[in-house]
């Protein structure tokens, strides 16, 4: 005898089976907005900052654009909900001819650092954890052995760097310095034929998979700061990834330890001899990461301005109520005004005038701009600016990190503020100190 199938267990598996099904997308789960899988059209370049840059720069940034759009917009989502890094899409990126930034030679594109900047807002308009996964490889790790390394470790490292046949990371944050990074305690001791690296890093892009490790230490002779190239799989050396990030999930940091890694003498960066010399690395990436939320928020109202046309509410388009429209105009407003900031940031680098102020400014303020934009981003978008489908929500999440990263609000306010003021207040007085206790 055949027994009727019970009509909830049936209603039951039609719910199972629609969710489950490999062809359900946001588009037809919700078909009055377009997902960013498929790229909203550039509509942020309102007061034409496009035209401020040379034929070359153009194309530069269209190269890129089309690459991201085409390449990562689709598959964003997916690799951020799972953290995972999509390695298809390193061969595109080398492809683009971007890696070294303005490094001069030794296979480098040798960019303007307009250009470089511009293609880094490109990369971040559509997946921030892109651009920094290019930001830490190339203004950080390369950047540092173009500027300290010796000819041979230019010779040996930044072709292949160049061409993302190899990736590199850096490693100078600590489980117990972040801001506080000159304190560091990872040391390195002279042996014979080379050294001995001991300590942890901690939150460093990169470091699961790099081939090429730039990693900071304490020399215990002199108790200054050295630079060394450490190879992936060197004896000694690990990698953890950290999990649980509620922003650049695409992003794969990592727990380094290192513990009795040799590191032979050819190997140590001779250009890298106090804390400071890490400053000249710093100063051009901080012009960069500035970059990367003006890109985010350059995303964020492309996709509000797209939205807002489409979805409708009371029989009108959302774009057709006064508070959208005023909302929609200020996060374009923050969009010009931090696109003028790093131009200008970018101009004053080039003539030999930008100071460590100037860009820490220009990264504090840009940043903290793009938390109100991504902000009213969210609220555009209302229920469905919490959906990684629409972009804002993962851009809102993403932009957290990178207004801590390369320093915080704070301490990018405050070595601005010694600039100007010639008083250095990152430590409270020592007898301030003793006389609380």
């Amino acid at each position: 005898m055949t027994v009727p199938p019970n009509q909830d267990d049936v209603k039951k598996n039609e719910r199972t089976n629609y969710f489950n099904s490999p062809a359900l997308d946001v588009s037809l789960a919700f078909p009055q907005a377009t997902p960013a899988s498929t790229f909203p059209p550039c509509a942020s370049d309102y007061y034409q900052f496009d035209d401020l840059l040379t034929p070359e720069e153009q194309a530069m940034r269209l190269r890129v654009r089309k690459c991201m759009e085409k390449d990562v917009a689709p598959i964003m989502a997916e690799y951020w909900e799972k953290a995972e890094f999509p390695f298809q899409i390193i061969p595109k990126l080398g492809a683009l001819r971007i890696a070294g930034g303005t490094i001069k030679g030794y296979g480098c594109p040798g960019l303007s650092i307009t250009a470089s900047a511009f293609a880094t807002a490109e990369l971040a308009r559509v997946d921030a954890s892109c651009s920094t996964f290019v930001l830490v490889h190339s203004s950080l790790a390369m950047l540092t052995i173009a500027l300290c390394g010796s000819e041979a470790q230019k010779q040996k490292y930044l072709p292949s760097l160049a061409e993302f046949k190899t990736v590199a990371c850096w490693g100078l944050t600590e489980p117990d310095y972040g801001s506080d990074a000159s304190a560091l305690r990872t040391t390195a001791t002279k042996v014979e034929g080379g050294w001995i690296l001991e300590g942890q890093k901690r939150w460093i892009g990169n470091s699961t998979f790099a081939d090429v490790l730039v990693i900071f230490a304490r020399n215990t002779t002199t108790n200054q700061i050295n630079g060394f190239i450490i190879k992936k799989n060197a004896p000694g050396l690990a990698a953890t990834k950290i999990e649980n990030k509620i922003g650049l999930r695409i992003v794969q940091n990592g727990d380094i330890l290192l513990n009795k890694v040799f590191v032979p003498d050819e190997e140590r960066l001779p250009g890298v001899n106090s804390f400071q010399d890490t400053s000249k690395v710093l100063a051009v990436s901080r012009v960069m990461v500035a970059w990367q939320p003006i890109g985010l928020s350059m995303g964020v109202y492309d996709m509000c301005h797209r939205y807002l046309k489409e979805r409708k509410q009371f029989g009108a388009p959302l774009a057709a109520f006064q508070i959208n429209q005023e909302k929609l105009v200020r996060m374009l407003g923050n969009v010009q005004a931090m696109v003028l900031i790093g131009w200008r940031l970018c101009k004053l680098y080039e003539a030999g005038k930008m100071t460590p102020g100037h860009a820490s400014m220009g990264k504090a303020w840009i940043t903290l701009r793009a938390r109100e934009t991504v902000a009213l981003g969210r609220e555009l978008l209302g229920g469905n600016g919490i959906l990684s489908d629409f972009l804002v929500a993962k851009a809102f999440g993403d932009l957290e990190p990178i207004y801590t990263f390369e320093g915080t609000y704070d301490i990018n306010s405050l070595v601005t503020g010694r600039e100007v003021t010639g008083i250095a207040s990152f430590k409270p007085p020592a007898s301030s100190q003793r006389s609380r206790l």
